[in-house]
Order: structure tokens, then sequence, then C-alpha cells
């Protein structure tokens, strides 16, 4: 397993990656999807937080390696959820 810091460090770049496509993607989309936009941007912000919490304080009762490898499946689950949206925006 990787230390939590690099995992908080991981997810606030990808993260921060999410968020600047969508902005990229409003911008220079022919597009006037403002909700849409506004949508996806919260819930990059509402998933980064959540997973940052998450770390910090895992589930008792279960193997941490368990854990940490469930969080991250889940995290790449949403963050392929986002990338979709994404593309729909453009």
């Amino acid at each position: 397993m990787a230390k939590k810091r690099n995992l908080k460090r991981q997810i606030n770049y990808i993260c921060s990656d999410l968020f600047a496509e969508t902005i990229a993607t409003a911008l220079y989309s022919s597009k006037n999807n403002k909700e849409a936009i506004d949508d996806t941007l919260t819930t990059v912000i509402i998933m980064r937080n959540d997973f940052i919490k998450r770390i910090s304080h895992p589930e008792p009762g279960m193997k941490p390696h368990v854990y940490y490898k469930s969080l991250i499946k889940e995290f790449n689950l949403q963050v392929s959820d986002i990338i979709d949206k994404i593309g729909n925006l453009g």
C-alpha cells in the first residue's frame, strides 16, 4: 500500500486535472450547458473532498490493504464517469 500522503496527492492531482479539463471544455465548447458544467464541477469537488476524508479515516474492522484497494477501485470508477460527462459536454 502506498503512503496516505502519496494517495492524497494523487487524488488531488487527478481532481485538479478533471476540474481544469471541465473548464477548458466549457470555454471551447460551442454548446452552452451552464447547468451541466456546474454539475460536473460540483461533482469533482465533492468527490475530491469525500475521498480525502475517507483516506484519513478508514473504516474500523477492515484490513487496511483491503480498504484502500476498494477505495482506489471506487475512485477510478467515479473518475471514469466524470470523464464521460466531460466528453458529453463538448
